[in-house]
């Protein structure tokens, strides 16, 4: 399936101030929790590869939720990449960075989120051209500290911190001007998707839409 024509990975990061990162095992619930979602203005939802249901559960929303952009989580190798085009995901966000993996994504016209946890990753994504980058996991490696530390010699990269991202510390991650958004489980609670409570999950949406966010640095 193609990729949207022009979707960036700076569109994917400024859409909201969360991308929620969905852990989904069951299919039934991948199409009336992206339309919770999106009922709450977040368009842009990283379905990850960590269960056996998630291809399908992307493929579900690529085709009855248009108006989501969905997108797959946990991408690690080039079979990853083409097994969720074929799903029909419009980005990706991998937990780690690799040349080959960035040049695939390149090369099939995915926009990529890589993930990085140090300055020398971070480097390596440059070299590629990659300058949206996912920090995670982001408290482990130094949160709202390491970002601030990283303002200086990488003032030309925006970063998406994930892992330990939660509704009362994401405020501190997007006040930072090097933060275009956070990542985030926290817009689903396991309780409201397990008995489709998706009037809470898009009151958790609205809440995060409303995080504020001070104008991104400029490169």
């Amino acid at each position: 399936m193609a990729v949207t024509p022009g979707l960036t990975p700076l569109q994917v990061m400024q859409d909201a101030p969360v991308i929620p990162v969905l852990v989904l095992h069951e299919l039934a619930q991948a199409v009336p929790l992206a339309r919770a979602l999106v009922a709450g203005g977040i368009r842009m939802l990283e379905v990850t590869l960590r269960t056996p249901r998630a291809l399908a559960c992307i493929a579900a929303i690529a085709r009855e939720v248009p108006e989501a952009v969905v997108g797959a989580g946990t991408l690690r190798s080039a079979a990853d990449v083409a097994a969720v085009l074929e799903a029909g995901a419009r980005f990706a966000v991998s937990p780690g960075f690799t040349p080959a993996l960035g040049r695939t994504c390149r090369s099939a016209g995915l926009p990529l989120l890589p993930g990085v946890a140090t300055g020398s990753e971070i480097m390596m994504a440059l070299e590629e051209g990659y300058t949206e980058l996912k920090f995670f996991p982001a408290l482990q490696a130094g949160g709202v500290a390491m970002l601030k530390a990283w303002a200086g010699p990488f003032f030309d990269v925006r970063f998406c911190p994930t892992g330990g991202v939660t509704a009362a510390n994401a405020g501190e991650f997007l006040a930072l001007p090097n933060v275009a958004c956070v990542g985030g489980s926290w817009l689903v609670p396991p309780e409201a998707l397990a008995s489709g409570d998706w009037g809470r999950i898009t009151q958790t949406a609205l809440e995060a839409c409303r995080l504020p966010r001070p104008p991104l640095q400029v490169l």
